[in-house]
């Protein structure tokens, strides 16, 4: 049975990049930020639309712009929100699981910043968090377009802390030390989990 390795981190921590390098060396990856925006510009833009008039752009996609001034401040609306949204991306994250059951897939890596906070790591057997020391995370944060050290405080106060991800992982990659140091952890993480038999599909496809 697949076997299912959650990944997260924080911003700033190479998560992408890492998530990138699992792919390369041939696991599955489900990434949570493609299927929000898949989500957003497919099945759940009637229904968003209809909760929240005038958020659909003029190609029927949810402006996420438009969305989050909707729902700013307003624990109801994010609540009516969530449950939209989270059925069906539970519903796209179930298929993929079936797909790779299906095609005897040896990993598939849940690619997801709120693993954690969400409860996700729940659905995985194992979980591998991406980290770097703190210094290198804000050099890169603050190196991205448009971003301010008060905007990377904001998101930084509403992640779990590194070190409680860190506590609570099965494999820490640390990308703070080069691609090619992160790379042979993801090669060493993939060894170690190779031929290891999977019950997160298992129990996820069971309950469905």
């Amino acid at each position: 049975m697949t076997f299912i390795l959650g990944l997260t981190g924080s911003i700033g921590m190479g998560k992408s990049a890492t998530s990138a390098m699992f792919r390369e060396m041939g696991a599955w990856i489900y990434d949570a930020d493609a299927a929000v925006h898949a989500i957003y510009a497919g099945p759940a833009t009637p229904l968003v639309e209809a909760a929240f008039p005038g958020v659909a752009d003029e190609n029927g996609v949810v402006n996420r712009e438009r969305l989050g001034a909707a729902v700013l401040g307003d624990a109801a609306a994010l609540k009516r929100l969530e449950s939209i949204v989270h059925p069906l991306l539970r519903q796209h994250q179930l298929d993929l699981v079936r797909q790779a059951v299906e095609a005897n897939v040896p990993v598939l890596v849940m690619d997801v910043p709120l693993l954690f906070e969400t409860g996700g790591d729940r659905r995985c057997d194992a979980v591998a968090v991406v980290s770097a020391d703190p210094e290198i995370q804000r050099e890169r944060v603050l190196a991205r377009p448009g971003m301010t050290p008060e905007k990377f405080e904001m998101i930084h106060v509403k992640q779990m802390p590194d070190a409680e991800k860190r506590r609570r992982a099965h494999f820490i990659i640390d990308t703070g030390h080069g691609f090619d140091h992160a790379r042979r952890q993801v090669g060493d993480i993939l060894k170690t989990i190779a031929g290891r038999e999977g019950a997160a599909a298992k129990e996820l496809l069971a309950a469905a």
